[in-house]
């Protein structure tokens, strides 16, 4: 089931909405293969960027460039959503992939260590903060299109999308491990064959700037375009009078951060430096269970439309807290690509009750006039306190003799945000369109409403 045309639009024809979110959804898809396949590839590239020490140590040093790349994404999260805010969210989501394609190609063509010192690491620091600051923007500007382009009923679903997108990106990204790990032998992977990721994303990148060029602009933002709030669109200003919204986002991004991060992008070199997989069998687990999750995401949507946003998020909260522990420490205690894949797929199950709805949460919680800023400032900076931390701390404690310390973290952090679900107002029937540019069909003319309202 596909999300349709808002009821507030008759005279467009569904199959022109269904271009615009697949137009948005595959932009946010390559977007994200760009983001992660860093850190999928980080195996192979680590010892051509910092050759001393051993690999724990190698890895670290990439994950704190990874890390750095999230701290760049609260200012690419002001900009670019004010961008998206003041021109619109067609303009918001064109600039962000085209900045994407630019820093994947500085990766590709980045020299290693032995020809350039660390100039390639420096190349890669400065690539890795213009990724941040793309998706930073990307993120929340994606969730602001594809909520405002859904219809009421079913903007759970809609928003999903918005994850399935991203999930799609790394199974593309992990798709393309597999094979040229079949095509390539580890020497040539980490000679130059980590490479090819980057500019196959650059390239894609290109394509989708095209594509995103042809999207229209949803009715939510349309409808605000003829008000007088210019003036307040994207400003701090006006996101300060709804702060205690930014600070639910923020809540009930942090546990999510973690434990997405935990179970897709740290799950490989886990499974390969912990729990002492083969390269190839850690690759084939997470390509299985991200099929998997891809397909839970839009069944979360669904449901929330069904019964609300909150149950499904405390399913996450309640479910990562208690069990993170259990499932990290079986994967050690039971070391067999079966054993692995079945604990993944219970990690991910309770993931899905935060990814498949949190972008349509947040995006319920604010007005148009600052729906995008409003959500991105919030959450990228969880994002890059916690989400982008992930692996260095984890890896930091596996270095210190702790690795279980981790474990616990992540449910720490779960539980953070378990009491933000059972403390936050339900959104699923929030109102999206602002009303002024109604008042002439009898509506009143303040507030907001949402885009499926008839006059």
């Amino acid at each position: 089931m596909t999300p349709g045309p808002s009821d507030s639009d008759p005279g467009r024809p569904r199959g022109h909405y269904i271009r615009s979110l697949i137009a948005g959804s595959i932009g946010n898809m390559i977007e994200w293969f760009d983001w992660f396949v860093y850190t999928t590839f980080a195996i192979y590239f680590a010892g051509q960027f910092f050759p001393k020490g051993d690999s724990t140590a190698q890895l670290l040093n990439t994950a704190a460039i990874f890390a750095v790349g999230f701290l760049a994404r609260p200012l690419g999260g002001w900009l670019l959503g004010r961008l998206a805010d003041r021109k619109g969210r067609k303009s918001g989501l064109t600039f962000t992939v085209t900045m994407m394609s630019f820093s994947a190609l500085l990766i590709a063509v980045a020299p290693n260590h032995a020809t350039a010192g660390y100039l390639g690491a420096s190349m890669l620091l400065i690539a890795r903060i213009l990724q941040g600051l793309s998706v930073g923007g990307e993120y929340a500007t994606s969730a602001a299109y594809l909520t405002e382009v859904s219809k009421k009923t079913w903007r759970g679903l809609g928003g999903s999308f918005q994850y399935i997108s991203v999930t799609l990106g790394q199974i593309a990204g992990a798709l393309l491990l597999i094979t040229l790990q079949l095509l390539l032998s580890n020497a040539q992977l980490m000679s130059w064959g980590w490479r090819i990721p980057f500019i196959i994303g650059a390239i894609a990148g290109v394509a989708v700037f095209y594509l995103r060029r042809g999207m229209h602009e949803t009715e939510a933002y349309s409808t605000l375009a003829n008000t007088d709030t210019e003036n307040k669109r994207g400003t701090i200003a006006e996101v300060w009078k709804h702060r205690r919204a930014a600070f639910l986002v923020l809540t009930l991004t942090l546990g999510g951060s973690v434990a997405y991060y935990t179970y897709t992008t740290y799950l490989t070199t886990y499974l390969v430096n912990s729990v002492g997989l083969s390269k190839e069998e850690a690759a084939r687990i997470n390509l299985v269970a991200l099929v998997v999750f891809l397909f839970l995401l839009p069944l979360g949507g669904y449901i929330s439309d069904k019964v609300g946003r909150r149950p499904v998020l405390i399913f996450f909260g309640l479910g990562t807290t208690a069990f993170t522990y259990p499932i990290l420490q079986g994967m050690q205690n039971q070391p067999t690509w079966l054993w692995c894949l079945a604990y993944t797929l219970i990690g991910l199950t309770f993931v899905a009750g935060y990814s498949s709805i949190n972008a349509v949460v947040k995006a319920e919680l604010f007005p148009t006039e600052v729906r995008t800023v409003g959500v991105a400032i919030p959450y990228n900076i969880a994002q890059a306190i916690f989400g982008g931390t992930a692996s260095y701390i984890a890896l930091a404690f596996r270095s210190a003799g702790h690795e279980d310390y981790f474990f616990y973290y992540v449910s720490a952090c779960a539980l953070i945000s378990l009491l933000t679900y059972a403390l936050m107002r339900e959104t699923r029937d929030a109102e999206l369109t602002h009303k002024t540019a109604l008042a002439g069909s009898g509506l009143a003319a303040t507030g907001h409403v949402d885009a499926d309202t008839r006059p």
